[in-house]
Formats: structure tokens, C-alpha cells, sequence
């Protein structure tokens, strides 16, 4: 049962390792989508703006509370990008933010 314990303790790491990789590159893209979004609203800290994107996707599980928020902002702004460009973002970000977590280590 050894060789059984020493499978299942592997997997339950690797799960628990690719979990922590997810939320940090969902935090890293949040921050950079919030970037970006302070550069087209032109706000006047855009690291304050960043941190404010973050946390707003501990409202609800999933991408909907962010996209919401830097749609709305988006709007409020008078900013026009469509659902499908700032979707698009986030899709985009994601790739460049899990790619800098893996090279950082």
C-alpha cells in the first residue's frame, strides 16, 4: 500500500500546487487588467486603481465580479470597449501573467 500512499500524496500535492499556481496568476492578471484599465480611464495612481481590481474579485467566485468592475469603470469613464475586447484582455493578461509566475519561480 506503500507505492499507493506515495501516488495519492503526489497527486494531492501536484493539485494543491497547480491551485496556488491558478490564484496567483488570476491575482497577477487582475492587477494587470487593472493597469491597463487606469491607463485608458487615465486615473492618477494606477497602482491604487490595480489593488482596487484585485480586490474586487473576492465578491463572488469567478472572473464576472472583475469584469463588471472594469466594465463599469470602463463606462463611467466614457471609455468604449465591448464585452468581447475586455474578455479578450483577460484571456490575454492570464497567458502573460502565468508566464511571468513561471519564470519567476
Amino acid at each position: 500500500m506503500s507505492t499507493f500512499d506515495d501516488r495519492e500524496k503526489a497527486h494531492e500535492a501536484k493539485f494543491a500546487h497547480d491551485a496556488e499556481l491558478r490564484f496567483k496568476a488570476e491575482a497577477r492578471r487582475n492587477k494587470l487588467l487593472g493597469l491597463w484599465v487606469a491607463e485608458l480611464i487615465g486615473h492618477e495612481d494606477p497602482a491604487v486603481y490595480a489593488a482596487e481590481v484585485v480586490a474586487s474579485d473576492f465578491e463572488e467566485a469567478g472572473d464576472e465580479d472583475v469584469f463588471r468592475k472594469v466594465s463599469a469603470d470602463l463606462t463611467a469613464h466614457k471609455v468604449e470597449k465591448s464585452e468581447a475586447e475586455i474578455r479578450a484582455k483577460m484571456l490575454e493578461l492570464v497567458a502573460v501573467a502565468q508566464q511571468q509566475i513561471l519564470t519567476e519561480g
